[in-house]
């Protein structure tokens, strides 16, 4: 068979996926009759491909909260809106009390405070943030911040400078290669088992 005859198939079913991939919803396996699950871990094709590839949607939050100006006021991230990073894996992110804590009385004016003080505060919800980093399931990585805070590690390595900013963005690529280059550099462990346990 001709070298060109045997590409063919092969270029047929790359575009067959990447139209699978493209497709919002795909049939799914039978399942139970309320379930439309087309993996155990993903919804559908085009949810598997966008971990796969490492792509995912910009987190929308329900405030656009201004880091610069906290950070320019003399807040660090763990004082008190990350305070959970200093003991345990996960940073934390700040609730309506935390906030409340300060705008009780501070910039009560600004509208910003006046969505969280009416909308949140008063009705006793908690505002709905939506993580901006974190690993794939299937990236079997148990990541912890308190060893990094430890080490001090400054939290612009791995999340980027948000003193210059508002809204936290991804500005980092959480690849494995970036974090074992930075292990290497500050002489961490490398084995399989520091991230992956």
């Amino acid at each position: 068979m001709a070298r060109s005859a045997r590409f063919w198939p092969v270029v047929l079913l790359g575009a067959a996926v990447c139209a699978l991939a493209a497709c919002e919803r795909v049939a799914p396996i039978p399942q139970a009759p309320s379930e439309t699950v087309f993996t155990t871990a993903h919804r559908t094709i085009g949810d598997a491909f966008n971990e796969f590839f490492g792509r995912r949607a910009e987190p929308v939050q329900p405030i656009e909260f201004p880091h610069d100006i906290h950070i320019e006021k003399g807040m660090t991230c763990t004082d008190s809106c990350h305070e959970a990073a200093v003991d345990g894996p996960v940073a934390g992110l700040p609730s309506v009390a935390m906030c409340m804590t300060c705008h009780e009385a501070i910039a009560t004016d600004r509208p910003r405070i006046k969505t969280i003080a009416e909308a949140y505060a008063a009705k006793g919800l908690d505002l709905p943030w939506q993580r901006v980093y974190g690993f794939s399931q299937s990236a079997h990585v148990k990541f912890n911040h308190a060893p990094h805070i430890r080490a001090e590690v400054d939290c612009a390595t791995c999340h980027g400078d948000v003193a210059k900013g508002t809204v936290a963005r991804r500005t980092v690529d959480h690849t494995m290669g970036f974090c074992v280059g930075c292990h290497r550099e500050k002489n961490a462990p490398n084995d399989c088992m520091t991230c992956h346990f």
